[in-house]
């Protein structure tokens, strides 16, 4: 049987659906239909707009503009014909664009006395106006009826209007983490060394690392491990006059009993077996600067007697000699022990506990720390992604849910360790809650709908986002969806409109 010729409508249609079925990326899918346009139907300049705010912007056009003509090609509600197309939500034509004053031609693009029509067809989803599909066509004799292309592009506007929705909610989702970037980046600059957090207890401990820093004060840095309480030491050192001295970290926890002694003090040729050399300790590589005892608690009762002596003076004596030697250094502790159990223990000398507690710091567990769970996960999410060569901007709202839920015994250092694990196993730009660790599945609220790859709508996939998103403000705002809606820059009647849209609330 002879197979019947397609006709052009049928194929530009055919091609259209194609491209939107399978297309993923909605940039290049809104890049892909002007293309079409222009191939199948000879239109000119094809050009999406999308409506942001009150202003429309160029979102995909058929050739490369350069800054200032997406400057320039911003168009107002109501202004020139795209923006009337944008206001009434019908199509415009302009059968000759050299006679009509509308047209605005504000990019430059058409050359004063250029013989083109001019079509201009709103971008509808859900009932509401997103964006505009315009396109120039070549006025010449014997061309098809004007009206027949018009019919096209609207089927075609129809057919794109869910990507075009898509990538305009996607890139205000970006500019609104940009922004919030921004504002977080603004917030860690007053915070001393590498520390991350703005909880009032954070805030706390700024302000302590400001007063003590400049001093030579001995420092008690108090908390449960893996809270950055060497950071906290770090951020002292930064601070005070001895910052171009060396900063020497000793973790009595991390050593033998028999070997603290040699390394904080140092040890003489021959001093025990295996002593070969002499070999200067930490106290004395640390002369001019500062010396960190992390975990103190940990240090042996008989060694604890040589510290309280160095501390005294700053006087000690190598392993295995009598000469006695100074070293001037600021002297930093931190623990995660109660020194005062052990006291009444006998496992802790109560004269060196008076001796190190002369200005303490608290450090909170992360669990005590509120939204400084958030601010973390993306100071290590931008971290880890720039280490392992990867682009993963943004954590998707369920994801964020389940990281507020887990109690985070492990602390900051829990949390760094499963954002390294997510960034690794992430597959797209994103951190979902199939990235994380499956120990905070067991407290997480609500999952990500499905992996990548899933059979989900991408009309599903996006409604379930802005649920998820919407939801997450309304919790942050205690259900106030003025607030919420202020947020996430939506205005009431719309905050109205997709939380009834979305069935939340009732």
């Amino acid at each position: 049987m002879k197979k019947t010729a397609e006709s052009p409508e049928i194929a530009l249609l055919r091609e259209v659906t194609t491209a939107v079925a399978r297309g993923r990326d909605v940039a290049k899918l809104l890049d892909d239909v002007i293309g079409i346009l222009e191939k199948r139907l000879g239109m000119l300049r094809g050009t999406v707009t999308l409506l942001e705010g009150d202003e429309l912007h160029i979102a995909a056009s058929a050739r490369i503009l350069n800054a200032e003509e997406r400057a320039l090609g911003r168009y107002r509600i109501g202004e020139g014909i795209t923006g009337l197309v944008a206001k009434t939500g019908h199509t415009v034509v302009v059968p000759d664009v050299r006679k009509d004053p509308r047209f605005l031609n504000r990019t430059k693009a058409r050359r004063k006395t250029e013989a083109v029509s001019f079509v201009c067809v709103p971008l509808v989803h859900l009932g509401q106006v997103v964006g505009t599909l315009s396109a120039d066509r070549a006025i010449r004799p014997g061309m098809r009826p004007l009206a027949s292309d018009v019919a096209l592009v609207e089927i075609v506007a129809n057919a794109a209007a869910e990507a075009a929705a898509a990538y305009r909610e996607l890139r205000a989702e970006r500019e609104a983490l940009e922004g919030e970037n921004r504002r977080l980046r603004a917030l860690l600059g007053d915070n001393p060394g590498n520390l991350v957090g703005n909880c009032p207890a954070m805030k706390q401990v700024y302000e302590q690392i400001r007063l003590v820093a400049p001093s030579d004060a001995t420092v008690l840095v108090r908390g449960p491990s893996g809270t950055g309480k060497e950071l906290v030491a770090r951020a002292i050192q930064t601070l005070s006059p001895r910052k171009d001295k060396p900063f020497v970290v000793l973790n009595c926890a991390a050593l033998p009993e028999a070997l603290v002694e040699s390394e904080l003090f140092g040890h003489e040729r021959g001093a025990f077996t295996d002593a070969r050399d002499r070999r200067i300790g930490r106290a004395e590589a640390a002369d001019g600067g500062t010396l960190f005892l992390d975990e103190i608690g940990d240090l042996p009762l008989p060694l604890q007697v040589k510290l309280l002596r160095f501390l005294q003076d700053r006087t000690f004596s190598r392993v295995g000699s009598s000469e006695e030697r100074r070293s001037n250094v600021r002297f930093l502790a931190a623990t995660s022990r109660d020194l005062e159990d052990m006291m009444a223990r006998g496992l802790f000398r109560e004269d060196l506990y008076y001796r190190i507690n002369i200005f303490p710091i608290a450090l909170p567990p992360l669990a005590e720390r509120g939204d400084d769970v958030v601010l973390l996960a993306r100071h290590f999410l931008q971290r880890l992604s720039a280490k392992y060569g990867k682009k993963i901007d943004r954590i998707t709202p369920s994801a964020i849910d389940m990281l507020l839920a887990h109690p985070w015994p492990g602390n900051v250092r829990e949390l760094e360790n499963c954002m390294e694990r997510a960034v690794l196993t992430a597959q797209d730009d994103c951190i979902h809650t199939y990235n994380l660790p499956p120990a905070l599945r067991d407290t997480a609220p609500a999952e990500d709908p499905a992996p990548p790859g899933a059979s989900l709508t991408l009309a599903e996939q996006l409604a379930a986002h802005e649920r998820r998103i919407l939801e997450v403000a309304l919790r942050r705002h205690n259900g106030n969806r003025s607030a919420a809606g202020r947020e996430l820059g939506v205005t009431p009647r719309m905050m109205t409109y997709r939380l009834k849209r979305l069935g939340i609330g009732g």
